[in-house]
């Protein structure tokens, strides 16, 4: 999921279980404007952060403790992320989505939708 700076959600791509989120971030990333891209160590693959500087964002993505070379970030403003954070705890107010009640991928991300619709009209 991509939330913006107030923590509301903009995007979602729905994966498979087993599949690593950092799989489908490029996706995400492609073509929003943003000044930095706030993420966890889940995210450090330097393919994302190649991703992430071409669109023109700084990488604010702590470095994995199984690198060799560790790539600093900014912490300050990796406080920021817990945005991300407080945006899918809104999302698991939603029993529906918190249990994933829907089997089929459709039906999931119609819901999403509708959660982050309301969302962002609170």
């Amino acid at each position: 999921m991509l939330a913006d700076a107030l923590g509301r959600p903009v995007r979602f791509i729905i994966t498979a279980g087993q599949v690593g989120d950092v799989t489908a971030a490029p996706a995400l990333v492609e073509g929003f404007a943003c000044g930095a891209v706030l993420a966890d160590k889940a995210y450090d693959s330097n393919a994302f952060r190649r991703r992430v500087t071409e669109i023109g964002a700084a990488a604010v993505i702590p470095s994995n403790r199984t690198r060799k070379i560790l790539i600093p970030h900014d912490a300050t403003t990796y406080k920021l992320r817990n945005r991300i954070e407080r945006c899918f705890n809104r999302l698991k107010h939603f029993r529906r989505f918190a249990t994933r009640y829907d089997r089929r991928t459709v039906h999931f991300t119609g819901f999403i939708h509708l959660a982050a619709v309301m969302i962002w009209l609170r």
